[in-house]
């Protein structure tokens, strides 16, 4: 169907009570979890994910997504509250936000964030609708050896270029490819790395690793590193913003928007880039007499733009996630991992096999865009209110949630052992600063690009030429190893410079 039908029918969908009920349910816990530091939709997903098992598809993917858009709403209330950013999108928020909060001017700079992130939200949702069916027709021309090669850059990508250190991230992807090899071959039907446990002949499960990093890791990290103390909460006051705050922020919520979601659509494209790029166009681009304002009482330029930048950057993720089975954030992993719960494979095929599925969750990201205007702006003394939730009962609460939604999935205490041995592995790794989303997607894309490789290999009668003499794949490779190498070069010759 094009993608005036595919809407249609979506909305038609999506605005039944069930599926209303699931995008509230998402945008409201989203944005407290956004509001809580250190508890992102990652981790909030992960607890989730066990719902899988009782959840029809479209209602679990609703909610989902309502926790993903909600996460990023909620970020910049700690940023602009508490000068505490909750997300990494929300990092660039708190130069401006913080200092406008501490002037008496909080409200106006919640309130530019909400709008913002509504502005850019709904930008970024009508890229998925229209870039998303023409990503499909590219990808249903590549074969086996470009998606080898395109797992290859998402795996060079997410490793190697995030993070401050690429053999870190190239250690945690590494450790995810081995985690995906436990269980029976699929092609010699032998068991791989099961050590005679007869539990692990079916691989480890993709909910469990994704609960015990993001979950009990996390929590496990936050909890020895807490340090007792109690932050000063900034007051809200008057919420509306004026006329003049208005003119200033349309500018800079467009701009934002454009700039954000091309570079959720790249692979680790991130948030932290282009709110960053946000910030420094509006300090260019602010009218003289306001220009004296950023750094100093706050000016609300620099809310608006990295705001809308955050919020469209969260929603151009979920395009090659669904086009192309690809995740180029965390998030965006664990969601892949929900959808192979219910035996669904993302990918071009996606919009044909599972239209139903895709268009009404493309029609509820508009609705919870609108929803989460709604939430934000009256309850934002609410929000305001969560922050002082006692630390230890939020870290105890978060561990009894993980645990007894793994047991529940299976009923081992095999998966138990493994999710707190990983969860261990996970508190270490945050601790020494290795990246935990490429275990994630290591995990997930391992076997698929086990399985592109051979395919493709057995197309070309185990001809290894064929991932550089077939044109798309050669090109991807090399995109995959300026992406390796690009940095390391480019500073050995600024230092010889």
């Amino acid at each position: 169907m094009d993608v005036w039908s595919g809407l249609s029918f979506g909305f038609s969908n999506a605005l039944t009570i069930t599926n209303l009920g699931w995008a509230l349910l998402g945008c409201f816990l989203g944005t407290a979890i956004g509001v809580l530091p250190g508890i992102g939709p990652a981790l909030t997903i992960a607890l989730l994910l066990p719902i899988t098992f009782k959840v029809s598809a479209t209602g679990a993917f609703i909610l989902f997504c309502g926790v993903f858009y909600g996460a990023m709403y909620g970020g910049s209330t700690t940023s602009i509250l508490l000068n505490t950013p909750g997300e990494s999108g929300s990092i660039i928020t708190a130069l401006e936000g913080a200092k406008m909060a501490r002037n008496g001017r909080a409200g106006p700079a919640l309130f530019t964030s909400a709008v913002g992130s509504f502005v850019a939200g709904t930008i970024g949702t009508l890229g998925i609708s229209f870039l998303g069916p023409i990503v499909v027709e590219l990808a249903l021309k590549l074969g086996p050896a470009e998606y080898f090669s395109l797992m290859v850059l998402c795996f060079v990508t997410v490793s190697a270029v995030l993070g401050g250190s690429a053999l870190r991230g190239l250690t945690s992807l590494g450790f995810g490819l081995m985690i995906g090899l436990v269980g029976i071959d699929l092609q010699t039907g032998q068991p791989r790395l099961t050590f005679g446990v007869t539990e692990l002949l079916d691989g480890v499960d993709v909910v469990l690793v994704a609960v015990a990093l993001f979950a009990v890791g996390e929590t496990l990290y936050l909890a020895w590193r807490h340090v007792e103390g109690k932050q000063e909460v900034r007051e809200v006051g008057k919420l509306m913003m004026s006329r003049e705050d208005w003119k200033r922020s349309i500018g800079p919520w467009l701009r934002g928007a454009l700039l954000g979601f091309p570079f959720g659509v790249m692979p680790a494209g991130g948030t932290e880039m282009p709110t960053m790029l946000s910030y420094f166009a509006e300090r260019k681009l602010v009218r003289a007499k306001y220009r004296e304002e950023f750094g100093t009482t706050g000016a609300i330029e620099g809310v608006a733009g990295p705001e809308a930048a955050n919020n469209a950057a969260a929603a151009g993720v979920l395009v090659p996630m669904l086009t192309l089975g690809l995740p180029t954030s965390a998030t965006a992993a664990i969601m892949l991992s929900a959808f192979q719960s219910y035996g669904i494979q993302p990918g071009p095929l996606l919009f044909v096999t599972q239209g139903e599925l895709v268009w009404t969750l493309i029609a509820s990201l508009y609705i919870a865009n609108i929803m989460l205007v709604v939430l934000n702006l009256p309850l934002v003394g609410l929000w305001a209110r969560i922050l002082k939730i006692p630390t230890p009962q939020l870290y105890a609460g978060i561990l009894v949630f993980a645990t007894i939604g793994t047991y529940g999935i299976s009923n081992s205490v095999v998966d138990l052992a493994l999710l707190y041995g990983i969860g261990v592995v996970a508190m270490f790794m945050r601790r020494f600063d290795f990246p935990q989303a490429p275990v994630v997607i290591g995990m997930i894309l391992g076997p698929m690009a086990e399985q592109a490789m051979r395919q493709a290999l057995t197309i070309s009668q185990g001809d290894w030429t064929t991932f550089i003499t077939r044109p798309i794949s050669l090109c991807i490779l090399i995109l995959a190893l300026l992406a390796l190498l690009g940095p390391r070069l480019w500073t050995m010759v600024a230092r010889r410079i």
